[in-house]
This record gives structure tokens, C-alpha cells and sequence, in this order.
């Protein structure tokens, strides 16, 4: 598929370019989101496309919403095309509530340089790397403006600086709390632990919340083996992953971690095929389903075929 499409739907009025999906709105109150096959990492696109990888991130995220609809209404419509969802366009709220059942990441490195808070949220003493917490906690960060860093931030400032109202961020937290026990409980029944992830919301004209964006990829969520789990907490091992962090770890063994002046080592056909394979991989163990990859070659103007088909349905 090329890299870069350029797509024109019917009824179109704005189109923008993120990182690795390209979302046209239609109308006022209608989006298209295209998971294209670009892959970031440490907030830059890297030179090559992965075959396979927008669809099993689509599919990824259609398969969690669908399973969630009935804890919270999301934005999603249809599925038209394996790379493709059109929803409804709400107004997004300016956080991302992340979630973290474990002492992973971003939280184990807060901790290890000493400090006992997160994001307003105090946290145990005597805890290991990848230990899970007594209960879950919510460590929201600001929705950055493109281009920048999102940024830890507490609920009572949320609050007060009026980013969310307090009824609204009362019911982002629930549906958070909800949302999260169903990621876990799905998991489990897959032989994984989901560890932490990040949700959005938006709000529709009505002034109904719902829920945005993918919920519970290897892009956005965290996960472990559940196998092994606590052999390897008692002998102090790291834990095995189910995430895109191969792809970081091999950057950063060719010498690349984002920094100025760092280039992007070259993309080997035969690393590009292992990480299309890894991610083939990823869907068949997060959903239990077997990968049906759909033909590169004429992607594009299958896109646009499907699209067109479910927008003509639309507008009549």
C-alpha cells in the first residue's frame, strides 16, 4: 500500500495526518479513520511502512469496542474496510485517562528515582518493579497539541483549571474503572495480564460522552505473559511483554532513541517482514482470532471503493 495516500471522500471538509492514521471528517459529525501501515517510535515515523500493521490495529481496536459497548457508548459506526472505521465525530476532552494496574513504565521509573506520587496519587512504599498495585490507579495526562509531549497532571487540577468539569471527570474515572476490569477479564481468558493503557473520550452534540480513538492495542496498552508472571517477580526477572517495545529495543541497539542528530538506522526488508509477523502475532494472541491479512496491492483503491459504499448508504 502506499505509504501516503490521498484520499478525497464525498462530503469532505477537513482531513488530518497524525502519526500513523489519517482521519477525514465528512460533513460536520462524520469521521473516517484510516489505520495506514506507518509505525512510530519515540514520537517519529520511521522510513518504512509495515505490511499488515493498520489492519491489525483496526481490527485490534474494532474487537474491544464492540466488547465494550455495553459499559460505555463509543464513537464507532462501521467497519467498512479492514484499515477502516467511520464513527461519529465528537469533541474530544483534552486528557487521556491512563490506567495502571502494575508498577510499570512510566510509574516504575517515576519510582525509582524516588518518588511516592503520581499524578496526585500517592503511591505504596515498598513496591517492585511490576508489582501490581493493591487496586488499579488513574494517572491522567494532558491531550497535547500536535506535536508536543503529553503531560502528567492530577484530578484536582483537571478540575480546577477546568479542563473537565467535576461530573464529567467523576464519569470518566467510572467508565475508566470499568473499562480497564473488562481489559483485564479479556485477557485472562487469553493467558495475559493487561498492565496499564490509555483511554479518550469525546462528547457528541447531545452532550453524550463516549468513548474515542482504539482502546487496548499493543500501540496503547501494555501487556504481559501471564505465564511465568510471578516466578519471574520472585527472581527479580524482567517480565515478557506483548507490546511494540521489540521495535524500541532494537532502535535503541542501533543507536536510536529520537534524540536530535540521531538518524534512523536503515529498515531491512528482513526486520520489516519480522515486525509485520510480530504484529500478525499480537492480534491472533490479544483476540484469540486468526489473522485473515487482506492483499497490499490495491489497497488504495479498495479503501475508497468501501468507503464510498457505506458514505452513499449514508447520505440517503
Amino acid at each position: 500500500m502506499n505509504q501516503e495516500p490521498d484520499y478525497h471522500f464525498s462530503g469532505q471538509t477537513k482531513f488530518y495526518r497524525g502519526k500513523v492514521r489519517d482521519v477525514y471528517t465528512i460533513g460536520q459529525d462524520v469521521l473516517v479513520m484510516v489505520a495506514s501501515n506507518r509505525i512510530s517510535a519515540f514520537d517519529v515515523v520511521l522510513p518504512r511502512p509495515i505490511p499488515g500493521k493498520g489492519q491489525v490495529l483496526n481490527q485490534i481496536a474494532e474487537h474491544f469496542l464492540v466488547a465494550t459497548e455495553d459499559i460505555v457508548p463509543n464513537w464507532r459506526l462501521v467497519t467498512p474496510d479492514p484499515q477502516v472505521t467511520i464513527g461519529h465525530r465528537a469533541e474530544p476532552f483534552k486528557v487521556e485517562m491512563v490506567i495502571r494496574g502494575y508498577l510499570a513504565g512510566h510509574a516504575a521509573r517515576t519510582y525509582k528515582s524516588g518518588l511516592r506520587e503520581l499524578c496526585g496519587v500517592v503511591l505504596p512504599e515498598g513496591m517492585k518493579e511490576n508489582d501490581a498495585f493493591p487496586e488499579p490507579i488513574i494517572t491522567p495526562a494532558t491531550k497535547a497539541d500536535h506535536g508536543a509531549h503529553d503531560e502528567d497532571i492530577s484530578r484536582e487540577n483537571i478540575i480546577a483549571k477546568g479542563i473537565v468539569s467535576e461530573a464529567d471527570y467523576v464519569q470518566l474515572e467510572a467508565y475508566t474503572r470499568a473499562l480497564f476490569a473488562r481489559g483485564q477479564e479479556m485477557a485472562a481468558a487469553q493467558g495475559l495480564i493487561l498492565v496499564d493503557t490509555k483511554y479518550e473520550f469525546g462528547k457528541l452534540a447531545d452532550g453524550t460522552i463516549v468513548l474515542i480513538d482504539e482502546i487496548h492495542t499493543p500501540d496503547s496498552s501494555r501487556y504481559f505473559y501471564a505465564e511465568g508472571y510471578e516466578e519471574r517477580q520472585a527472581a527479580g526477572e524482567a517480565q515478557r511483554q506483548l507490546s511494540k517495545e521489540f521495535v524500541r529495543e532494537w532502535l535503541m541497539d542501533n543507536g536510536f532513541q529520537g534524540k536530535e542528530g540521531q538518524q534512523v538506522p536503515e529498515m531491512t526488508d528482513d526486520f520489516v517482514a519480522l515486525v509485520s509477523s510480530r504484529y500478525q502475532e499480537l492480534f491472533e494472541r490479544i483476540t484469540g482470532k486468526t489473522f485473515q491479512p487482506t492483499p497490499e496491492e490495491g489497497a488504495e483503491e479498495r479503501i475508497k471503493l468501501n468507503v464510498e459504499k457505506y458514505l452513499a448508504t449514508f447520505w440517503e
